[in-house]
């Protein structure tokens, strides 16, 4: 029999990431929202005390294993703080989300690697300021969709890992979309190896931040304001032989698959917090607002509204609950029911914040409300971590 029951551990994490998304991410995310120059969003002194308080209550580390110093919780649960972060605001969720890429890669798919946990996965999840920040680096320039291009030898990264020595040398850059790339110390880095195999000609590196890294400036972004994008440079960054996590090698496309499943999981999760901050400011709003004699919650063109929208929600949730499931059984999840969950629950976020706007009329497009923002930010969802319509042709493929 399904079961939709928390377990009091899951409950009393929920409320915890309630109470904090709804008390300090939120009102931070607005405050940052309205800054000019999206490099200053990422110096104040609010997104760093955020970001700190987000890792001393151990959100920066929920799925790596306890043994290495994380939370070791399952994605089942993981799932549940995801979506109450995210009615805070999605922009510094999602910054928590890709913020322990690397060490969640080593301890996945290297755990015998005691040299790498020592190193960085350990120190990361000792980390009670936010200070130990992490990010992937794959898309390029010319290398973004085509990411998924695994059959077609002429395209590869152009980042490159030179041997030289018993060293490797990282040379090239990512796209300005990097997820944290301005403020990460630490980089899981694609790189092109064996150019001939095409994107599976790839290794996969760990480039620690130094002199030869350069991070870019943040990107101008429509909404997400709170989550740092940027390009990362590297000229010929020297790193140890023991910095390759992933030569090149059949396995590619299951591996970044196996990555993109999980980011399709956490992209849909935004979307139905983000769906819930839009529907619960509406609905309170709908309650007070008295046209025609009446609150407009009980004209049927805003109830309809407003129904629609709680459909939405409880339908985009199930089906991440069990993608979410699915991935809780077994370590490479399934990537076609990743991907249905993200593109139902984004593309939803996207009509009903509009639908929410609309419900508070002139009000909704008033900087005095939040519905403005949640409809910018919605927008993103529908492209992060590769478009809407690049996850589908994926899923396509595999039905």
């Amino acid at each position: 029999m399904i079961d939709f029951s928390p377990t009091r551990e899951q409950s009393e994490i929920q409320a915890l990431a309630r109470r904090f998304a709804r008390e300090v991410l939120r009102p931070a995310e607005i405050a940052l929202d309205k800054l000019v120059d999206p490099d200053e969003v990422f110096k104040s002194a609010t997104f760093k005390d955020v970001v700190a308080q987000a890792f001393e209550l151990g959100f920066g580390k929920m799925g790596i294993r306890e043994e290495f110093g994380g939370m070791g919780l399952d994605p089942l649960t993981t799932a549940l703080v995801w979506e109450e972060l995210a009615v805070g605001g999605i922009g510094i969720t999602a910054t928590l989300l890709a913020a322990p890429v690397a060490p969640l890669f080593i301890s996945l798919l290297a755990p015998d690697r005691k040299d790498m946990i020592e190193r960085f996965v350990r120190p990361y999840c000792e980390d009670n300021r936010g200070l130990n920040i992490t990010a992937w680096g794959s898309s390029e320039g010319n290398i973004g969709s085509d990411g998924s291009n695994y059959h077609d030898s002429a395209v590869h990264h152009g980042t490159r890992a030179i041997k030289d020595g018993s060293d490797w040398l990282i040379d090239g850059e990512k796209s300005s979309f990097v997820s944290n790339g301005g403020i990460a110390d630490l980089f899981l880095v694609f790189a092109c190896v064996d150019p001939a195999k095409g994107i599976p000609g790839s290794g996969v590196f760990l480039v620690p931040l130094d002199e030869r890294v350069e991070r870019g400036k943040a990107l101008d972004k429509l909404g997400m304001r709170a989550l740092n994008q940027a390009a990362v440079a590297f000229d010929k960054a020297r790193i140890g032989a023991d910095y390759m996590l992933m030569p090149p090698s059949d396995n590619y496309p299951m591996i970044h698959n196996a990555i993109k499943t999980v980011g399709n999981i956490g992209v849909g999760y935004l979307a139905v917090g983000l769906m819930r901050a839009a529907y619960e400011e509406a609905l309170a709003y709908a309650k007070e607002r008295v046209q025609f004699g009446k609150p407009i919650v009980q004209h049927q063109a805003t109830g309809f509204r407003l129904f629609e929208c709680f459909q939405a929600i409880e339908a985009a949730r199930a089906l991440l609950w069990k993608a979410s499931w699915t991935l809780a059984s077994s370590p490479l999840g399934d990537l076609k029911l990743s991907a249905a969950a993200r593109v139902f629950a984004t593309n939803l976020a996207m009509k009903h914040t509009v639908e929410m706007v609309q419900v508070l009329g002139g009000y909704g497009i008033s900087k005095e409300y939040g519905l403005e923002k949640y409809m910018r930010d919605a927008k993103l969802l529908q492209i992060m971590d590769a478009t809407n319509e690049v996850m589908s042709i994926k899923a396509m493929a595999l039905l």
